[in-house]
């Protein structure tokens, strides 16, 4: 437990070197998966979307997300019997992938997408397999470009983009946030990191093994926004 928390401290490190402001919330013991934020909200500079998360035990995290995003974001909530968790959500411009898995059901895609067609972006459904959430699989890392492993997803969904496979001893690699020009990445997966920097990315680095062995990636732990898009 103190090895994670310590993580989470030289995570949130990372993010303010990067140009982040850090907004961090209470601590809620009787809700030990809130600290993967990203579920629990998808942010954009026109909206935030309030999903009804896929696993019930979650649900009552968006008690604490709701009035920290308030001030930012005009708030729009997904209705029964959509469920949809943030990390199956993956934006690129103005288009947006939603990956239909155990949390995200086909309701919650279609809720999703009415919302964000209001604002002028594209949403498709993208088919996983053996995978938690979409983002676990595929991350947008900028220059039209997705960092994927295969295995898990529908391939096809990203054919317009130029594409960079994770090898295949580092299958999780392919969860990695972008921000400010730089792609963090967790330190557990040195070939993917090496194979970017090799296409000309910028990369840090970041110590999240405990967190990892609740399923948890880079992104899991914040949700990163423009303040002044509001």
């Amino acid at each position: 437990m103190a090895r994670a928390a310590a993580q989470h401290a030289s995570y949130r490190q990372c993010l303010e070197q990067l140009g982040a402001h850090i907004v961090s919330l209470s601590a809620e013991a009787e809700l030990p998966d809130s600290v993967f934020v990203e579920d629990a909200a998808v942010v954009f500079d026109e909206v935030a979307v309030i999903p009804i998360m896929g696993a019930p035990s979650r649900r009552d995290e968006i008690k604490t997300i709701v009035p920290a995003l308030s001030p930012y974001r005009q708030l729009e909530f997904l209705r029964p019997p959509a469920t949809l968790d943030g990390g199956d959500v993956l934006r690129a411009g103005k288009r947006v992938f939603v990956g239909l898995s155990n949390r995200t059901n086909e309701a919650g895609f279609m809720q999703f997408r009415d919302i964000l067609q209001k604002f002028g972006y594209a949403v498709e459904a993208v088919r996983l397999r053996d995978v938690l959430h979409l983002k676990s699989a595929v991350s947008y890392v900028g220059d039209n470009t997705v960092l994927l492993n295969r295995a898990w997803l529908a391939v096809s969904a990203f054919g317009d983009f130029h594409s960079v496979e994770v090898p295949e001893a580092e299958g999780a690699a392919a969860n990695v946030l972008s921000l400010n020009g730089t792609i963090v990445i967790a330190k557990s997966f040195p070939d993917t990191a090496a194979l970017l920097e090799q296409k000309g990315f910028s990369i840090r680095t970041v110590d999240v093994s405990e967190l990892q062995k609740a399923e948890a990636g880079v992104t899991c732990c914040s949700l990163i926004f423009s303040a002044s898009a509001a």
